[in-house]
């Protein structure tokens, strides 16, 4: 990890260092730091933070431990998470209200290229609404599976994400 701190971000050298005796949750605390710092300087410190806020807001996220970098910029605390920085679609209220086969909402929202992937995807086990595995590729999705904030969350894989906002 320091090596790649060191190659990849302009954090002082002692703050790298420190990072040989780190493990366990402080050590992912210090690979979040990287993934910000490499992100702050190749995209800027706005996007860097948008989609800090955004990771934070779909995987979860500890806070980072204010001793640990001090002299990065990264935010502490996810008291404003925002999922901005994650891909979404606008689908009215009146198309999920007899509800969409999932494979279908699927390749609309562009985690699959076409209905049959997003079938097998679905079949194999690797579609999930609201960090819910899909049973079925056809499978009724509906206003029943959005949240108070009128969103369904999508997820193809471990990282793939799009949010559904209902209009």
């Amino acid at each position: 990890m320091s090596r790649f701190l060191a190659l990849f971000t302009f954090l002082p050298m002692e703050e790298v260092h420190r990072v040989k005796v780190l493990t366990d949750a402080r050590l992912n605390m210090a690979k979040a730091v990287l993934a910000f710092e490499a992100t702050k300087i190749t995209h800027g410190e706005n996007a860097a933070v948008a989609a800090w806020k955004a990771s934070a807001e779909a995987f979860g996220s500890r806070p980072i431990d204010p001793g640990l970098f001090p002299s990065s910029a990264i935010p502490r605390f996810a008291d404003e998470l925002s999922t901005t920085a994650i891909p979404s679609i606008e689908k009215n209220r009146e198309s999920l209200a007899a509800g969409v086969p999932a494979f279908e909402l699927f390749q609309e929202a562009g985690l699959c290229s076409s209905r049959g992937e997003a079938r097998r995807l679905i079949a194999q086990g690797g579609g999930y609404i609201n960090d819910r595995q899909i049973g079925t590729f056809d499978e009724s999705i509906g206003l029943i599976d959005a949240d108070e904030k009128g969103e369904i969350r999508l997820r193809k894989g471990k990282k793939r994400y799009v949010i559904v906002l209902l209009k």
